[in-house]
């Protein structure tokens, strides 16, 4: 039976947009598969990092190119990659989507969605890995972030731009001291980035809850590379979260990172080290394990003016044994940092949290971005309490203080009284400078110590109700006038009155 005349000319048509002519595809082969990563032969014009993508359909990205074999770590499950399979070069990076589209979502490195929400209608991707802005961009870092976390906000002032590292020993509140951070931005300009590297699905799952409860869940991205993840998912996750952060601070936005956590993440990059057959150095480690956290904790800044004026806050986490900060990955961290937030264990063991040894931590920025009626609130209170705290210890001796020594002793329980402050309840800064304001004068003094916590929880409604001008003024300014302070004493002063036991006949 004769075709008919449309199937020729369809025909026709088709060949008219055919283009012939040689082609060329870089291919290679699988020579071993194990552990996530591929040993693959016949590639030699492959780039680093270069996305390479398997007979099979999974992908990977080259990490280490050698004359004779290219080390690929896979970004899927490898269980249906076997020897002998070809393998194609695509002459590309990996990518992430980035924008607006992201916020209120839960994704994986790649950009991929975990909420169940569909895809992510993203305008634009950007590689994971981005040079570091140049000196001449940067601008002095000078505005302040609000943790809502007292100990920090009035010890360890963070600024807009800075890297400060959260550490101490494993269960000692690093993850909370971060996600108390990014819910405290719930009424800020600020977009929040949380990076889960290597963290158990119950751990990830309760600081999604507590963003969505406590916080502005519409203004966060969750990027989650649990530890069931593969170990090229785990090591790509930092870059991808610093690269969807990038975006909001090159529009002239501000964002603020928390990455959970490098030690993690380090352990994972030793892992690929050793399967790739790289020379192991201090505690296994592969010489470039510092190069690719400064790498990628550079990124962070404050953008001068001509940028745009955008910054990039990030909090790193790492974890320590036994409280060893000497550590290889401690160490390389808060080199790079520019300051380390300290918690230790006997202290969250004792109670004490946040737990936060305001002896060994340090912000190298720190009063040039604290916020102005802070600063002057708090005052001497570093001094006081560190006064405090050797006292304590000297006391415990059996030593008899005087009438002074003892009126130190008292301040100064009160001031870590103060201190103490529970999980997910970030405090405003007219909160802060408040309490601040009543350690100062000593208002404090004449309450018990359990009388403290309840002070503080009923503090926020009573400033609003009886200080209402104060509040407006410092939510605006930042800075304490005279009517101001005097409206903060009077309120708080108050709210003691009806805590304060009565006076004995």
């Amino acid at each position: 039976m004769p075709h008919s005349p449309h199937w020729a000319s369809g025909l026709k048509a088709a060949l008219a947009t055919t283009a012939f002519g040689p082609s060329a595809e870089h291919r290679g082969r699988v020579e071993e598969i194990a552990d996530g990563v591929a040993l693959i032969s016949g590639l030699r014009d492959v780039r680093l990092d270069e996305v390479l993508r398997f007979a099979a359909g999974q992908t990977g990205f080259a990490r280490v190119l050698n004359p004779d074999l290219i080390g690929c770590v896979m970004l899927q499950a490898s269980q249906k990659v076997q020897a002998g399979e070809a393998v194609f070069g695509t002459g590309q990076v990996i990518n992430v989507p980035v924008g607006e589209a992201l916020l209120g979502r839960i994704v994986d490195p790649l950009g991929r969605p975990l909420d169940g929400k569909g895809p992510i209608a993203a305008q634009n991707h950007l590689p994971i890995e981005q040079p570091a802005p140049a000196i001449i961009d940067r601008d002095l870092v000078t505005e302040p972030v609000q943790t809502g976390v007292l100990v920090v906000d009035t010890l360890f002032a963070l600024g807009r731009g800075q890297r400060e590292l959260i550490v101490g020993d494993h269960s000692t509140g690093k993850t909370t001291l971060g996600i108390d951070a990014l819910i405290a931005q719930a009424s800020s300009d600020m977009i929040c980035i949380y990076v889960a590297v290597g963290q158990k699905t119950s751990s990830v799952r309760r600081a999604i809850d507590a963003l969505r409860q406590r916080g502005n869940f519409a203004r966060c991205i969750v990027l989650v590379a649990g530890a069931a993840s593969a170990p090229g998912l785990q090591w790509i996750a930092p870059y991808a979260g610093m690269t969807m952060a990038e975006y909001f601070r090159d529009k002239g936005q501000h964002a603020l990172i928390v990455i959970d956590d490098l030690s993690k993440h380090a352990a994972t990059h030793r892992e690929i080290a050793l399967l790739t057959r790289q020379s192991p150095g201090r505690e296994a480690y592969p010489g470039d394990v510092f190069y690719i956290h400064a790498r990628l904790l550079e990124r962070a800044a404050k953008l001068s003016a001509a940028r745009g004026g955008g910054s990039l806050t990030a909090l790193p986490i790492a974890e320590t044994v036994a409280g060893n900060l000497s550590a290889y990955i401690p160490t390389n961290l808060i080199s790079i940092t520019d300051g380390q937030i300290v918690l230790d264990a006997a202290l969250f063991h004792q109670g004490q949290k946040p737990a936060v040894d305001v002896g060994l931590s340090v912000s190298r920025v720190g009063g040039k971005t604290q916020a102005p009626a802070l600063r002057k609130a708090a005052g001497t209170l570093r001094l006081d309490y560190a006064q405090f705290l050797e006292l304590e210890v000297f006391t415990r001796f059996g030593g008899m203080p005087d009438g002074r020594v003892k009126a130190q002793l008292k301040r100064g329980a009160r001031i870590r009284e103060a201190l103490r402050q529970p999980q997910h309840a970030p405090l405003r800064l007219v909160d802060e400078v408040a309490l601040m304001l009543a350690l100062g004068a000593g208002l404090l003094d004449p309450l018990p110590l359990p009388q403290i916590a309840a002070l503080r929880d009923d503090l926020p409604a009573a400033l609003t109700r009886d200080a209402a001008p104060a509040v407006a003024a410092l939510a605006k300014t930042g800075s304490l006038s005279d009517a101001s302070r005097a409206q903060l004493i009077g309120a708080i002063t108050q709210l003691i009155e009806t805590l304060a036991p009565p006076p004995k006949p």
